[in-house]
């Protein structure tokens, strides 16, 4: 039996062994997903704080509930562990490790080559290989190819590489791992069908694209669209703020057009993992080609500039009120990067807590979903969102709208209120509100 037909026919059976590299907000949904169909499944990641929590069934991501973790953790269809030695067995690895920016804003794709490198070591013939992580077309074939065939192991024949971009969504119900399209590209045809059969296992529509590259391509044209979008009404939020306007109002009537537009809403600027990082993986690898993606610099440069914008804000708000930003309390509601969890990767409340702590303002945050915070060297706790709290605030920022907010009480309390995210549109507030625009 060829190493093509062997795996199709362990996946089909459910006895293929699978690896999962990575265990953050792709990984663990993912090795959970696998676990479910059938599959056991063994996780490498270096954090071991992640690990033991893993092996002891305890869930650090929302997404994942220990309901779902723990008996597959006690029916050994899923471990974790540190060591790449382990996969040495597996017959599958999907490769779900972080991909962030250098403060250059080029891509830091050390997690990917060290991943490769020790697969490399260990992964034997018969293996698939699948790449998940966000990074720039050409990376699956220029990067990881090269450490799996450097002891004359034949791509498409000996073992099998493919791309096949995470959607994962942190928070989301409507679309899960299981109800998502998986966009997938082989390096080879073979690759390619391999890879169609395992997802085909986990989701309902795995979807093929010519090659590797395309599909990373794929993910960078899905975050680049909505960078871009964001960008645009983020400088429409700053032309209707000078015109007088209510960009909300604005937004929500170009909506009633039932054809031609899509709505994007304006906000204190971009957060997660994905948008505010994967357009630059394109515009990095162009400039590399001697192209410049403007679409991409402009909105980066909009949304980017958006923390400091609030802030601007809210010193132009308490200098009406007679009162300098400098030893202003000033109390943020939500620090997350989305309302209802509690990733605050990129989150633009970070900078603008930053910004605010630089001009001498005394900052608090509430959020039920953090209760620490650290950034860049400042530690902060979550304070209780009390009315006395609010009321003593000289002005309440709002930069992430959960859902567990009393908005109501918020706005009957707070003396000033600035609010990035329209959170208050149908509350009367007793103090002054100061929108983003208008």
């Amino acid at each position: 039996m060829s190493p093509k037909s062997d795996l199709l026919h362990k996946i089909e059976t459910r006895q293929a062994h699978i690896g999962i590299v990575g265990i953050g907000y792709v990984g663990l949904p993912l090795a959970v997903a696998f676990a479910k169909e059938g599959f056991q499944v063994t996780a490498v990641d270096i954090d071991s704080k992640k690990v033991a929590a893993i092996n002891a069934g305890r869930s650090y991501i929302e997404d994942v509930p220990e309901s779902e973790l723990g008996p597959l953790v006690t029916q050994g269809m899923l471990r974790a562990t540190t060591e790449y030695a382990d996969l040495a067995t597996v017959d599958a690895i999907s490769i779900c490790v972080p991909t962030p920016l250098r403060k250059t804003k080029d891509p830091d794709i050390s997690y990917i080559v060290d991943a490769a490198q020790n697969i490399g070591k260990f992964h034997g013939t018969g293996k698939l290989i699948v790449l998940e992580s966000t990074t720039y077309p050409g990376t699956t074939e220029e990067i990881i190819l090269p450490y799996l065939v450097s002891d004359g192991d034949r791509v498409g024949q000996d073992f099998f590489l493919a791309f096949s971009p995470e959607r994962i969504d942190p928070g989301r119900t409507d679309y899960t791992i299981y109800t998502t399209p998986k966009v997938i590209g082989g390096v080879t045809p073979d690759c390619l069908e391999v890879a169609m059969a395992l997802y085909g296992t986990i989701v309902e529509r795995p979807f093929p694209v010519s090659s590797a590259a395309a599909a990373e391509m794929v993910k960078l044209l899905e975050n680049t669209f909505r960078a871009v979008n964001i960008g645009l009404v983020n400088e429409m939020a700053l032309m209707c703020d000078k015109l007088g306007l209510n960009v909300w109002e604005i937004v929500e009537a170009a909506a009633t057009k039932p054809y031609g537009f899509m709505p994007f809403y304006p906000g204190p600027g971009l957060g997660g993992h994905c948008i505010p990082i994967d357009p630059h993986y394109l515009g990095w690898k162009l400039r590399t080609l001697n192209y410049t993606a403007r679409f991409i610099e402009l909105a980066s440069d909009v949304n980017s500039h958006m923390p400091e914008y609030v802030v601007n804000k809210v010193a132009a708000a308490l200098n009406e009120e007679r009162k300098a930003l400098n030893g202003s309390a000033v109390l943020i509601l939500g620090v997350a990067y989305k309302p209802n969890v509690s990733d605050v990767r990129e989150s633009p409340a970070l900078d603008i807590i930053h910004l605010l702590q630089t001009q001498g303002a005394q900052v608090q945050y509430h959020d039920p979903f953090v209760p620490h915070l650290l950034h860049e060297g400042v530690a902060l706790d979550s304070t209780e969102l009390a009315e006395t709290a609010v009321a003593a605030a000289d002005c309440l920022v709002i930069v992430t709208h959960h859902n567990t907010f009393d908005w109501d009480c918020i706005a009957a309390k707070a003396k000033l209120i600035v609010d990035t995210r329209n959170a208050l549109k149908q509350a009367n507030p007793a103090g002054r509100l100061v929108r983003l625009s208008g």
